[in-house]
């Protein structure tokens, strides 16, 4: 199990992560949305949304119907994923990996084998064509081992999610499990076999949460709201 300073250092990297990876980015993408050309416009289903919304169709509901989905959902979804590997790298480094394909090694603390581990952002986060890429990187570290006369078994080629649950895998990941025979490890169970630590997913969670008490973005967001209206052509 890690230590109680290793704990908190890794909980002060992931605030610090979110705020400069996350939040910063998320602000950035934010701010372009006042741009109308953004947007593809559905002209059969913005003014119901809009209505849908607000309750009217005047062009500040229109470019709230518009910005709100982008701003909330899909916008920082995509950054999170995308900036898992530099989470690895800037959170995690203590686990770093030095073999290509690879993001973190550890030493599994619920079996105690030595684990090679790529890690995914969420349960929903991979296709098809990510099962056989994400195969053949973990066993490369196989072949590598093999050539130094080191034995290394499949269940030790893992996934890590940071976040969800197993009921929430989509296929592709359980294909890669199935299929594949390397094991998923995701969210609190992944966490767990990472630090020794059960309730450290939990604790992890409400650190990065207590981000969002510095991330009132309300003022601003409403500006990029009326900014897009004014341009709206709609």
């Amino acid at each position: 199990m890690i230590s109680t300073d290793a704990k908190k250092a890794i909980l002060i990297k992931a605030k610090q992560w979110f705020r400069d990876s996350i939040a910063a980015n998320h602000i950035k993408n934010t701010e372009k949305l006042s741009d109308p050309s953004k947007f593809n416009v559905n002209p059969f289903l913005v003014y119901y949304l809009a209505n849908f919304l607000t309750g009217n169709s005047e062009k500040e509901s229109l470019a709230k119907a518009l910005i709100y989905p982008r701003a909330l959902g899909t916008s920082i979804t995509t950054t999170f994923g995308s900036h898992i590997q530099k989470f690895a790298s800037d959170v995690l480094d203590s686990f770093g990996s030095t073999t290509s394909g690879i993001d973190i090694e550890f030493v599994d603390q619920i079996d105690g084998k030595k684990k090679y581990c790529q890690m995914k952002s969420g349960p929903d986060t991979i296709n098809k064509d990510d099962v056989v890429t994400i195969s053949n990187h973990l066993k490369k570290v196989i072949s590598l081992a093999r050539t130094n006369n080191q034995t290394i078994g499949y269940d030790q080629l893992v996934v890590g999610i940071v976040y969800g649950e197993r009921n929430e895998l989509n296929s592709f990941y359980k294909m890669l499990e199935s299929k594949h025979h390397h094991p998923i490890h995701i969210g609190e169970d992944f966490w767990h076999r990472l630090t020794g630590d059960k309730n450290f997913y939990k604790d992890l969670a409400v650190a990065i949460g207590e981000v969002a008490v510095e991330s009132d973005y309300s003022k601003e967001l409403q500006q990029v709201i009326q900014t897009l209206a004014k341009n709206l052509k709609i």
